[in-house]
C-alpha cells in the first residue's frame, strides 16, 4: 500500500470502531479504546506493547521497522464525556452528510485512526527506520500517560515526534502549556449577626480573584506571536456553609494557560507572591496554594527538517496550503518537546469548532487526507533513512 492507495473506506470503519468504544475521562474508562487498538494493530503486524500507568488503564505502544532513531507519532485514547445538549447517542460512530459523528471522532479518534491506517502503508521489515505510535491515557485530564512515557524517551530514539490532534490540517509548531491551581483560603466561622466576630474567607477570596482578573489583562498586552498571549480564567468556586455564617473556608480552581519556555513553577511562585502582596492575613486569612496540573508548551524552529516534510506531505495529499501556526490548546506535544525531540501537530477535524462540544463530528474528507499526508510522511522519513 501506498501513500495515494489509502482506503477510504478503512479508516471511516476503524475511526468509527474507536468512538464506539467510548474511553471517556474522567473517569478513565481507556481500557476499551486500548482494547479495540491493540487488536487492530497486532492484526496489522506491528509490535504491540501495553505499558500499565494506573489500574485498567495502560498506554499501547506499537512500532514497526528495525533499530535506530526514528518517528514517534503521539495520540491519546480518552475522550472528554459527552455532557448534555447531543441529537443523536454521542457515541454513535455515525456517517451521516459526510461527517462522522460522536465523541472523539474530531478529538482525535479520527486522527488516530488515520495514523493507524497509515502505519499500514510502511513495509514493517529489519531494515526500514522504526516508526512508534504512542496512543497514552489520561490526556484530557492530568497526564499520567504522558508523563509514564517520557520517562525513557530521548533524541537517541526519536529524531521527531507527530502529535495527531484535530488542527484543521494546519501544522501546529507552537503550543501553549497548562497549568491547575488551586487556591484555599481559610478563615473563622461566627454568626452572621455580627460578622466582625469572624474572618470571612469568600470576601477575602473576592480580592483573589479580581487580582486575576487584573493579572489576565496584563499578560494580553504581551502575546507569542503564534499563540497569542498567556491567560487566566477562574473555573470554580466553593465555600461557606449557610447565609447565616460567616463563611470559615473559600476555594478557587483557574487555569493558567502557560507560554512556550514558561515554567509552571515560576507562575506559582507569581501566584504567592501576588497573594502575598494581597495581606490576607491582616483579615485573619490562612493561604494555601496547589499547583494540581502542570502541561508545558512547546515551540519548533520553522526551519526542522520535520516541519518541511510536513509541508511537502500536504502538498504532495492535495491539502489545502498552510503555514505553519500556533495553538491556544495545549496537549502532550509540550512533555516530549522537553525532552529535545522536534514536535509537530496535525490531524483533521477543529480543536476550537468542533472538539469537547456536543454533536461532535469531523469531515471524512479530512479523515481521509489525514491518512494521505501520514503515510507520505512516513514515507519520506523511510527515504531519508535510506539515503
Amino acid at each position: 500500500m501506498t501513500a495515494a492507495s489509502v482506503d477510504a473506506d478503512e479508516v471511516v470503519a476503524l475511526a468509527q470502531r474507536l468512538v464506539r468504544a467510548r474511553g471517556q475521562n474522567p473517569p478513565g474508562e481507556e481500557a476499551a479504546t486500548v482494547a479495540v487498538l491493540a487488536g487492530e494493530c497486532r492484526r496489522r503486524g506491528f509490535e504491540v506493547t501495553l505499558d500499565e500507568v494506573a489500574p485498567g488503564r495502560s498506554n499501547l505502544i506499537a512500532r514497526v521497522g528495525g533499530p535506530g532513531p526514528g518517528l514517534l507519532i503521539v495520540s491519546h485514547s480518552d475522550v472528554v464525556p459527552p455532557g448534555d445538549g447531543w441529537s443523536s447517542d454521542p457515541f454513535s460512530g455515525d456517517v451521516r452528510d459526510g461527517r462522522l459523528h460522536g465523541r472523539g471522532s474530531a478529538d482525535t479518534k479520527g486522527g488516530l485512526a488515520a495514523a493507524i491506517v497509515a502505519l499500514s502503508t510502511v513495509d514493517n521489515t529489519a531494515d526500514q527506520p522504526p516508526i512508534t505510535l504512542a496512543v497514552l491515557v489520561d490526556e484530557e485530564e492530568l497526564g499520567l500517560g504522558i508523563r509514564h512515557f517520557v520517562r525513557g524517551l530521548s533524541t537517541n530514539h526519536h529524531i521527531a515526534c507527530l502529535v495527531v490532534e484535530p488542527t484543521s490540517l494546519q501544522p501546529v509548531i507552537a503550543a501553549r502549556g497548562d497549568a491547575y491551581l488551586e487556591i484555599t483560603l481559610a478563615g473563622l466561622a461566627a454568626h452572621s449577626g455580627n460578622p466582625s466576630d469572624g474572618r470571612n474567607a469568600i470576601h477575602g477570596m473576592a480580592h483573589v480573584v479580581a487580582e486575576i482578573e487584573r493579572w489576565h489583562a496584563e499578560l494580553a498586552a504581551s502575546p507569542h506571536p503564534l499563540c497569542g498571549p498567556a491567560t487566566w480564567s477562574v473555573g470554580t468556586i466553593e465555600g461557606g456553609q449557610a447565609a447565616s455564617t460567616v463563611a470559615a473556608h473559600c476555594r478557587i480552581t483557574a487555569d493558567r494557560r502557560l507560554l512556550p519556555g514558561e515554567s509552571a513553577s515560576d507562575v506559582r511562585k507569581e501566584v504567592e507572591s501576588r497573594l502575598a502582596a494581597l495581606d490576607l492575613a491582616t483579615r485573619g486569612l490562612a493561604v494555601d496554594v496547589r499547583m494540581t496540573m502542570a502541561m508545558p508548551g512547546f515551540e519548533t524552529p520553522v526551519d526542522d527538517p520535520i516541519v518541511d516534510n510536513i509541508a511537502a506531505a500536504l502538498a504532495a495529499a492535495g491539502a489545502p496550503a498552510s503555514a505553519p501556526t500556533g495553538w491556544t490548546a495545549a496537549c502532550d506535544g509540550g512533555f516530549v518537546a522537553s525532552t529535545g525531540i522536534p514536535v509537530v501537530v496535525l490531524g483533521p477535524g477543529s480543536v476550537a469548532e468542533q472538539a469537547h462540544r456536543p454533536d461532535e463530528s469531523v469531515e471524512i474528507a479530512d479523515l481521509v487526507t489525514a491518512a494521505r499526508v501520514y503515510a507520505d510522511l512516513l514515507a519520506r522519513h523511510v527515504r531519508e533513512f535510506r539515503a
